[in-house]
């Protein structure tokens, strides 16, 4: 079955969610965080979400911009890895949590577990990646966006 395709019928929305994405990456950019690892949380997420695009998307982006095949390998088992520094490790439990909201609504703990080695300012990027590539995890898989080889 052929799907609407949302970025096709709603073109303001999907600039503007685009826009939101620019905006999220300047602040991963302030805080001072690799955009190589921001493409690693943004894996991470559209793993969990199975969103093929996406998944392809930014393991070429990672790729692309220098992290390694091992840490890319390895993101869908960061905790059983030493790969992964402590601040890593802090921002993908935060793109996991967030990403698996609808199950267990973000609890106090694990904010609190990643404010004890992040800044405000690296929060708020790892927040704000989580909810765009979520967005557009939903976007791609609701309109089916091809993935062939």
């Amino acid at each position: 079955m052929q799907r609407i395709n949302l970025g096709k019928s709603a073109p303001e929305l999907y600039k503007t969610v685009l826009e939101l994405e620019n905006l999220s990456m300047q602040k991963v950019q302030q805080a001072g965080m690799d955009i190589g690892f921001s493409h690693l949380l943004k894996l991470r997420a559209s793993q969990i979400n199975q969103c093929a695009f996406c998944v392809r998307m930014h393991t070429q982006d990672a790729i692309k911009v220098g992290e390694t095949v091992d840490r890319i390998a390895l993101i869908s088992a960061w905790p059983e890895s030493e790969y992964f520094s402590e601040k890593e490790r802090a921002a993908l439990s935060l793109i996991e949590e967030i990403t698996l909201i609808a199950q267990q609504h973000f609890p106090d703990n694990a904010y609190a577990q990643a404010a004890q080695v992040l800044s405000a300012d690296e929060i708020t990027a790892i927040e704000w990646i989580a909810i765009v590539i979520n967005t557009w995890n939903r976007i791609a898989i609701s309109s089916q966006y091809q993935v062939k080889p």
